[in-house]
């Protein structure tokens, strides 16, 4: 049986809040066995995203926006350059099982809009761009809120479960 991938995607930049959280579900998706995506940036969401889930052993996977493969976040196992830009986005969201998003700006609202459209669910952690947004990507997209980083990966698991990924 293939490796579930959970794919967090985020801001380059973040607050010390936000990877803080980034850092706690990248720890938390390595502990469930689970293989984490990103984009794999040496910044924000995604460094913090790989550190959690390299300090717990687990599978990182890094796809980047452009073709340089020394542009990549800190302990990456695979480092997948693509030259692409932003449409490398698409790539992190159909290689992802679930997609958790933490706070971000175009690209991460971009993703979300992604995963909606390819009936990926997402797990919202402390970041909410509206159900009006949401409920507009794709008919009857799968998403749910989450406060914390606990609550998001108990989330992912539900999501797994119903698609007898678990």
């Amino acid at each position: 049986m293939r490796r579930t991938v959970v794919g967090v995607m985020g801001g380059t930049e973040a607050d010390e809040a936000t990877a803080a959280q980034a850092f706690a579900v990248g720890r938390l998706i390595a502990e469930n066995g689970w293989a984490l995506l990103s984009g794999g940036r040496p910044g924000g969401v995604m460094q913090a995203s790989v550190a959690g889930a390299r300090k717990a052993g687990g599978l990182t996977i890094g796809v980047l926006y452009g073709d340089d493969i020394d542009d990549a976040a800190e302990g990456l196992d695979i480092v997948i350059p693509t030259g692409m830009g932003a449409a490398r986005n698409v790539i992190n969201i159909l290689a992802s099982d679930v997609v958790v998003a933490c706070r971000g700006t175009g690209g991460t609202l971009s993703e979300i809009a992604l995963a909606l459209r390819f009936g990926r669910p997402v797990v919202l952690l402390d970041f909410d761009p509206g159900a009006a947004f949401l409920d507009q990507c794709a008919a009857g997209a799968r998403w749910s809120l989450a406060a914390d980083p606990a609550a998001a990966v108990a989330q992912v698991a539900d999501f797994l479960r119903e698609a007898g990924r678990t």
